[in-house]
């Protein structure tokens, strides 16, 4: 395999437990109580199916000062996840890309500042030969149009990358642009099904980089060669 494609949020960062709990306050600000389930089905998306703000509005029946909400939202965000570090086992998987000479790259849904902002706070900027984010294509995950971009920067085929989701949205955009992907759900999306991707890991230190990476290898040649067959008949 010659590449490593991350997602960003939840899966180097628990950024989205902190975005969840800020948006959780201000409901409760408003005696509201913000649906879990919908809030689900936006993690690995650009967010725009569901809009907390929207839906609080219509719920309370009246407009609400947007700027002041934003603002005590992100006051509450940032509080919980300047703090934070990188999720386990995410530095000793890029490290052993390095020593294996396999590009990597970010491709998230977040916008770019906030990507690398928190990379660069995290001291993670020179493992990263690429980031991929919300601006640079035409439409977010669950599409496939990021992963598609990222292995095009690395200049590998998407056959030849493995994903690292956190989200069943991200397992969709990464299959649907023919990466072989890997699952590692965060404490936001441990109870999502997962059925979509080819592996399944409750952390990235759970087992050594060079095993599932191996694993992938195999399965990649496992296809190749069954498409030959095919192909031949």
């Amino acid at each position: 395999m010659r590449a490593l494609v991350f997602d960003f949020d939840g899966l180097i960062l628990d950024t989205e437990t902190s975005v969840y709990e800020a948006w959780r306050t201000v409901y409760e600000e408003h005696d509201q109580v913000l649906p879990r389930d919908r809030w689900l089905s936006r993690i690995g998306t650009d967010g725009s199916a569901f809009d907390p703000l929207v839906e609080l509005c219509a719920r309370v029946g009246e407009t609400l000062d947007a700027e002041r909400i934003r603002h005590r939202r992100m006051a509450f965000h940032r509080a919980h996840i300047e703090g934070l570090d990188q999720m386990p086992g995410v530095r000793t998987c890029l490290e052993h890309a390095r020593a294996k000479s396999i590009r990597t790259a970010i491709a998230s849904s977040s916008p770019f500042n906030w990507v690398n902002g928190h990379i660069e706070r995290l001291g993670l900027t020179h493992f990263f030969d690429q980031i991929v984010t919300a601006e640079h294509v035409d439409a977010a995950k669950p599409a496939p149009d990021l992963y598609l971009r990222a292995t095009e920067l690395l200049g590998v085929d998407p056959g030849d990358a493995i994903a690292l989701e956190d989200s069943p949205n991200g397992v969709q955009s990464a299959k649907a642009a023919g990466l072989y992907c890997i699952a590692v759900p965060g404490p936001m999306t441990r109870t999502l099904s997962f059925e979509a991707a080819d592996t399944v890991l409750a952390s990235l230190d759970a087992r050594p980089a060079g095993e599932w990476i191996a694993q992938a290898a195999a399965a990649r040649d496992a296809r190749n060669a069954n498409q030959q067959i095919i192909s031949s008949r």
